[in-house]
């Protein structure tokens, strides 16, 4: 669950967590974290999302770094793979992520990619022209 505490933020600020929420309300995909509730307690917005599991892919990198162990070819492609179709899937909706990272991929016990963390997305629609047609 994802903690927003709202009670200090300005106006713009809270329309940027609300946003999140509609974001994540609106994604259905494999390789997207999955918006299960959200509700405000004590002046807080919670989230409530699947949970990854396998943590995120900052924290994997840097499990391997300090082992020295290397990512297979084959597991690189397969998370670059499921990560190209999250984010063709949230384009396709006129999404932008714009804070694409490891910290914000999440993994899944069985190795499954979930992008995560809408909180600066911005739908499209308000960021190009109406004329201007976005492609992958």
């Amino acid at each position: 669950m994802q903690v927003i505490d709202v009670s200090k933020m300005e106006r713009k600020q809270k329309e940027e967590a609300l946003n999140e929420v509609h974001i994540l309300k609106a994604m259905r995909h494999p390789y997207v974290v999955t918006y299960r509730e959200s509700f405000i307690e004590k002046r807080c917005l919670c989230i409530v999302m699947d949970y990854a599991d396998g943590g995120d892919l900052y924290t994997k990198i840097n499990q391997h770094k300090k082992t020295q162990e290397l990512f297979s070819e084959d597991q690189i492609l397969d998370w670059f793979v499921q990560i190209a179709l999250a984010l063709k899937y949230i384009h396709d909706r006129k999404i932008l992520h714009r804070d694409i990272k490891t910290q914000n991929i999440f993994l899944t016990s069985s190795g499954e990619i979930k992008l995560g963390d809408f909180g600066i997305g911005r739908d499209k629609r308000s960021t190009i022209a109406s004329n201007v047609k976005f492609q992958m």
